[in-house]
């Protein structure tokens, strides 16, 4: 089984977790989330697994979120079809190995999940 990382190649600390997970002799499937739209059964599985609110997973200072939903009271399901909608409005990298999963922010998160 491989480590899954979701991935958005332009990130500093998603190129890190990549390269961290390469040279610790892990070959992970990539998935560019910002090329290949997430489905919400996905996202909530994530969710789930890390244990995490929606709303955690949320990166409120992307100007999708302050032009489309600063304003707006969003539930767990909507918040997740917003991020399914605006893929940038997620944290990242999440990684995902086995039944565990974690935001790399801090990297040492990615680390404690092997």
């Amino acid at each position: 089984m491989k480590p899954i990382i979701y991935h958005n190649p332009r990130c500093t600390k998603s190129r890190e977790a990549l390269a961290w997970l390469e040279a610790n002799g892990h070959e992970p499937v990539i998935v560019k989330y910002l090329d290949e739209a997430l489905t919400y059964e996905v996202l909530d599985a994530l969710l789930q697994t890390m244990d995490m609110d929606p709303r955690a997973l949320i990166r409120s200072n992307e100007a999708d979120w302050k032009s489309h939903f600063a304003d707006a009271e969003l539930g767990d399901e909507e918040l997740i079809y917003a991020m399914i909608e605006y893929p940038k409005l997620m944290q990242r990298p999440i990684v995902s190995w086995k039944n565990k999963a974690a935001v790399g922010r801090p990297l040492e998160a990615i680390k404690d999940l092997f």
